[in-house]
């Protein structure tokens, strides 16, 4: 099959390696290769869509866990801040990474779905900020240090950039896994790491559903061709 050129951070076999996906599900490349071409047609030939800047998030609990589900902030978490202000550039980055989420989501059919970007707070914490996304709503930020990616998987992937897919929430926790609950409805979930062009680490996808059993190969080849096209636009 002939491959179209795309936008993309490292190469599909690359990624595969680096993340650790190739031992759990073999070589997804004419799968991911596929998805890409469809992915760059789709970029081009959809319309800039409204760039949401800011958005609710749920009150934080005790040592900043996410535990008070369905208690909302009373006021939303401003992007403005951390990205230097509502500039064109910053515009045209969300607009792009806005289409790749609801491409992800016309694909998938998940129920939700989140960007985030390695970079220093306005407090010059170095975190992972949520830069789009769809479903309920979420933490805004992730510190990304040793200590927080023992119980949390978006620091963790954030960190070492290797993926991690939870299939079953429950057989999960039930083995001993350490696990962030945001959702309580969440029984499935995957967190990949994004790479720019060098390698670096530049921040993570995180993907979840409410029901069990949803990351096969297919699943995982749309997740990869995502993650291959998002650094590109990064803000």
């Amino acid at each position: 099959m002939m491959h179209v050129s795309v936008p993309t951070s490292i190469s599909v076999s690359d990624y595969l390696q680096r993340s650790g996906l190739v031992a759990q599900y073999g070589d997804l490349s004419p799968q991911v290769h596929a998805i890409l071409v469809t992915l760059r047609s789709y970029l081009q030939c959809v319309a800039a869509p409204k760039v949401q800047w800011q958005y609710q998030v749920p009150e934080l609990g005790e040592g900043g866990a996410c535990s008070l589900f369905g208690e909302l902030t009373d006021t939303p978490y401003d992007l403005s801040p951390i990205l230097g202000g509502q500039t064109e550039t910053n515009l045209i980055a969300l607009q792009q990474l806005t289409k790749i989420v609801t491409f992800y989501r016309e694909n998938s059919g998940l129920d939700w779905f989140g960007i985030y970007q390695a970079r220093p707070n306005v407090d010059a914490q170095q975190v992972l900020v949520k830069l789009a996304y769809y479903g309920a709503p979420s933490r805004a930020e992730f510190p990304l240090t040793a200590e927080f990616a023992k119980a949390s998987n978006n620091s963790s992937v954030g960190l070492s950039g290797r993926a991690k897919v939870i299939n079953d929430v429950a057989v999960y926790l039930g083995t001993g896994g350490e696990y962030y609950t945001c959702d309580p409805k969440v029984q499935a979930e995957a967190c990949l790491p994004l790479f720019d062009q060098s390698g670096k680490i530049v921040g993570i996808v995180d993907a979840e559903d409410f029901n069990k059993h949803v990351f096969t190969a297919d699943a995982m080849a749309l997740l990869v061709a995502v993650c291959l096209t998002i650094p590109a636009y990064l803000p």
